[in-house]
C-alpha cells in the first residue's frame, strides 16, 4: 500500500499524538518497546538502579544487578535487565577495563584479554579465587561493529550465580 502525499501528513499527526499521550500517560514501557532501550534509572549521588528495567548495554556500570533469564538470545546484545540490588538476581557487574585505541584486535584476542581481566579481579571481588568460588563470570565485550563505529573499548566482567535468586551485592560474599 502506498499512501498518498495527502494522507501522510494526517497519519503522521496522528502517529505523533499517539507517542506524546504515551509518554506522557506513564505508558513509556510501550514506546520503549518500539524506540529502543534507555539509561537505567539511579539515585543521586550514589548512581545505584532504583527500578528494574531493560537498560541500554552502554548504561549498565560496575555493581548494577543483572536477571539472566531476561536477558536477550545472540551474541550482540542491545539491552540488559538491571534491576535494584536489593530484588532477586543473578547477576551482578563487578569490574570494567578499557582496551587501548587502535584497530579491532579480532574476536579470540578481545576474549583472552576480558578473560586475563576479569579473572584477576574476581578474587579481590568475591573473597575467594575462581577455583574455589561456587559462582562463575562471563564478560560483556566489544564486537567489530561497535569497536569501528561507537569506539567501544570496554570489558565489563560479570559474576554469575549460575541461576541462583540472591539479594544485595555479591562482593566479599566468599562464596
Amino acid at each position: 500500500m502506498t499512501l498518498s502525499r495527502t494522507t501522510r501528513r494526517p497519519l503522521l499527526l496522528v502517529v505523533s499524538a499517539v507517542a506524546l499521550a504515551l509518554t506522557a500517560s506513564g505508558c513509556g514501557a510501550i514506546l520503549d518497546e518500539i524506540t529502543g532501550p534507555s539509561e537505567a534509572q539511579r539515585d543521586e549521588p550514589g548512581g545505584e538502579v532504583t527500578e528494574a528495567s531493560d537498560a541500554d548495554v552502554f548504561s549498565v556500570q560496575v555493581g548494577d544487578c543483572i536477571v539472566t533469564a531476561k536477558l536477550p538470545d545472540g551474541e550482540n546484545v542491545e539491552s540488559v535487565p538491571v534491576v535494584p540490588c536489593s530484588e532477586p538476581h543473578d547477576a551482578e557487574v563487578y569490574a570494567e577495563t578499557e582496551l587501548p585505541e587502535g584497530d579491532y584486535p579480532g574476536d579470540e584476542a578481545i576474549q583472552a584479554s576480558a578473560d586475563e581481566f576479569c579473572l584477576g579481579e574476581f578474587e579481590a571481588f568475591v573473597g575467594l579465587s575462581y577455583d574455589e568460588s561456587a559462582y562463575y563470570y562471563w564478560p560483556f565485550t566489544p564486537r567489530e561493529e561497535g569497536w569501528n563505529t561507537l569506539d567501544d573499548r570496554v570489558i565489563q566482567c560479570v559474576l554469575d550465580t549460575d541461576g541462583t535468586d540472591v539479594t544485595g551485592s555479591l562482593q566479599g560474599t566468599a562464596s
